[in-house]
């Protein structure tokens, strides 16, 4: 005796709710996401115990490379124009509208200012660029230096422009001290005395935790 055929039958999934989630997913990691700010530098920061959250807004970025050289950064591009003009004015640079508004688009910037017109001009991708010259050698970073503290005038500039302005350093562990030192004693010579120190979280076990 024969079996008896069974006929098949397609299976239709709805797949409208799956698509509705993931439509949804998307648009929350999109609208919630932090974009990591490019740095023109490798930071291996030291290790500590804190995890005091830095503010997401207002914020002075201060950037310490292995070799001592230091960078800067502010994210709100008004900010970032109302500098660069009170700089110009400051050590006689006159910078055209283009030059102010690709400066204004930066995330972090760190060469001598009588560089910086030279430093604008080039492509922002590619060989020769800003990022490949702020990585070089041949950058110096801001002068910190007691008779050229441009790094000073600087943080003097962007503070008076948003007195609101939160520091955070983020030096390299192997940053030599004596740099370190530098950067403090110019914040304190415009009493910029609180500051955050980016540093890594570090693991400590239960029985090795401070009482």
């Amino acid at each position: 005796m024969g079996r008896a055929q069974i006929k098949k039958k397609d299976v239709f999934i709805d797949m409208t709710a799956m698509s509705d989630v993931t439509v949804l997913l998307l648009t929350f990691f999109m609208l919630t996401s932090t974009f990591v700010k490019k740095e023109p530098v490798q930071v291996n920061t030291p290790a500590s115990v804190s995890d005091i959250k830095i503010p997401d807004k207002n914020i002075l970025s201060i950037l310490v490379d292995p070799k001592g050289r230091v960078f800067m950064g502010l994210d709100k591009k008004d900010d970032m124009t109302a500098v660069l003009q009170s700089m110009g004015q400051e050590y006689g640079i006159k910078f055209t509208p283009k030059e102010v508004k690709d400066f204004s688009l930066m995330t972090t910037f760190g060469v001598p200012i009588k560089d910086l017109k030279q430093f604008l001009a080039l492509p922002t991708q590619g060989e020769g660029s800003q990022d490949s010259y702020m990585g070089s050698a041949a950058n110096t970073g801001i002068p910190i230096d007691s008779l050229d503290n441009q790094f000073k005038a600087w943080v003097r500039a962007a503070h008076e422009q948003n007195p609101d302005l939160r520091i955070a350093i983020k030096a390299d562990a192997k940053t030599p001290y004596s740099v370190i030192k530098k950067v403090m004693n110019s914040l304190q010579d415009l009493k910029e005395n609180r500051y955050n120190l980016i540093t890594t979280l570090k693991t400590v076990s239960g029985d090795k935790k401070s009482k």
